[in-house]
């Protein structure tokens, strides 16, 4: 019988060997092609690092264009979108990086070089194609009407991308109650195009606020106590990301489990992880019959805790508005109104229904519950005349605030606005306490609050020798916010005036999951930079 010969030990281990060679030069070359690829594409190797979250203390700085680079990529955006789209103009430059209303307007050397208008999608594409392969920072802007700096360009090499231009309203879908628009639309406009349909969009902002700033700052407005925030008023959004590719995060139907929640992840995003150039919204009916009604009471506890018990009621106001005694005060002064208000907490109620019958049975059960409250006065409209006038004390209050500052206070006052909110229950004291902190200060304020959903601006009357007191005040007061289980920004964004607090509301580990989602989108950090959170381990601005 012949022997079989066995295969020598020496032989396996040689072929191990010989594998685990083979398995290591593969993976070095891997790397190594990883991170040529990296390199080639600008994109450094610890921005992603081992883990599931992204530390500001393991990455390194961005790297941006030359202006040399950006000279070539502007030329050839021109080539592509049209040269008539480019501007560099000092009123433009201008026009893209001041606001009259922000505490931290950019330094010089922090102005944008270019603003781009583009015109559609395809623009926007062209644009950001060519923006990456040159490193270029890029900052959305749409209305400019916020507040947080989130439209202010922070690097010097950087374009502005403004889709003021692209105003189309796309599609009405009357019976879906939706509408196709895209991002430069003004929500008055719009909800002048629905009115013949007897359609509204729900979110109300400041009146030049346009949908794309809207869906970037996750605003909302006076009528966010009966239909929401822009979160709850997207269907879908087509938004083009860091590197030109386009997505569109759902298809129309009021609900899906399709997928990730990804138009929830880019509402609010201010801009950093793409630029919204469509958006599918939802529409609201009109109510038929809707009424104003107005509680004056001896105290702002009392009238927090009326809207608490309205809650608790099962009634659903569409607008709650709460005004303290010093803006009732600001009302008066300015004359604008035919009435004379006592100057004491004021809740503006916008009430409606289906019919007479059904607003007049929720009126009758605000005033029962307000007169439990120490309600002084309580008015309500008897005809459309009387509900615009009582409503539009609320509306033109900003107006009002301006006029006695600049009268009674300096020509050249400026108002810090502040945008926290807290739990419902927590606001009485919460209040009390920030009146008290201003108070001692010397200082003067208002406060204006969509105590519907507990969000209050309590806003500081400053001057420039005064801003440095109050700013320490307004940190005060952010840091009492968060301590009452609360948030440091309730609709306007955080951009980079706000930065300092996500972390303290939120904690490191969950703005380390953010720059880590970030930089999975926009891995060499072009989309709005140093916004929410730090992108730079070398970031030291105060703002």
């Amino acid at each position: 019988m012949k022997s079989v010969k066995s295969t020598p030990a020496r032989s396996t281990s040689s072929l191990a060997l010989f594998g685990g060679i083979l398995i290591s030069g593969l993976a070095t070359f891997g790397a190594y092609k990883l991170g040529q690829h990296q390199t080639l594409l600008n994109v450094p190797a610890d921005v992603f690092p081992q883990g599931s979250t992204t530390k500001l203390g393991d990455i390194s700085p961005p790297t941006y264009c030359t202006d040399e680079e950006l000279s070539t990529a502007i030329g050839e955006v021109k080539k592509m979108i049209g040269g008539h789209k480019v501007f560099n103009t000092p009123v433009e430059i201008e026009s893209h990086g001041t606001s009259e209303f922000t505490t931290h307007a950019p330094k010089p050397h922090q102005r944008p070089k270019y603003v781009v208008y583009p015109e559609l999608t395809e623009d926007v594409v062209s644009i950001m194609k060519i923006m990456y392969e040159y490193n270029v920072p890029v900052v959305p802007f749409s209305g400019g009407t916020s507040l947080e700096g989130h439209f202010f360009s922070t690097r010097s090499q950087s374009v502005v991308v403004d889709t003021t231009k692209m105003k189309k309203v796309i599609a009405i879908h009357e019976d879906d109650l939706d509408a196709v628009v895209e991002a430069g639309v003004n929500w008055q406009d719009l909800n002048q195009l629905l009115e013949p349909h007897n359609l509204i969009f729900g979110p109300d902002c400041g009146p030049s606020a346009l949908i794309g700033g809207m869906v970037s700052t996750n605003a909302s407005g006076i009528n966010a106590a009966r239909y929401g925030s822009m979160v709850s008023n997207v269907v879908s959004l087509t938004v083009v990301l860091a590197d030109g590719t386009v997505i569109k995060t759902k298809q129309r139907p009021r609900k899906s489990s399709a997928g990730y929640n990804l138009a929830g992840l880019i509402v609010g995003s201010e801009g950093t992880l793409g630029i919204v150039t469509e958006a599918t919204v939802k529409l609201h009916v009109k109510p038929v019959k809707e009424t104003v009604c107005v509680g004056q009471f001896a105290t702002v506890s009392d009238a927090t805790n009326a809207v608490a018990q309205i809650y608790r009621k099962g009634l659903n106001p569409n607008a709650i508005e709460l005004l303290d005694k010093d803006m009732m005060h600001c009302i008066n002064y300015s004359g604008y109104f035919t009435r004379e208000w006592l100057e004491v907490p004021t809740i503006f109620f916008k009430i409606g229904g289906i019919n007479d019958i059904v607003v007049k049975e929720q009126v009758k059960e605000i005033e029962k519950i307000t007169s439990k409250n120490n309600c002084h006065d309580f008015l309500y409209a008897k005809n459309d005349e009387e509900k615009e006038e009582l409503f539009s004390a609320r509306k033109n209050a900003f107006f009002a605030i301006l006029d006695y500052g600049r009268n009674e206070i300096d020509p050249n006052v400026r108002l810090w606005v502040t945008d926290m909110a807290v739990p419902l229950s927590k606001l009485p004291p919460v209040l009390a306490k920030l009146e008290k902190m201003v108070r001692s200060s010397g200082l003067q304020s208002i406060l204006l609050g969509h105590v519907g959903d507990s969000n209050i601006h309590f806003d500081i009357f400053y001057t420039e020798e005064t801003k440095n007191k109050c700013e320490k005040i307004i940190n005060e007061m952010m840091l009492l916010g968060l301590a009452n289980e609360g948030t440091s920004s309730g609709e306007h964004g955080i951009g980079n005036g706000k930065r300092r607090y996500l972390e303290l509301e939120l904690g490191t580990e969950t703005v380390d999951l953010m720059r880590r989602v970030k930089f999975a989108l926009d891995p060499k950090r072009i989309l709005n930079p140093d916004k929410i959170f730090k992108i730079d381990p070398q970031d030291d601005g105060e703002y």
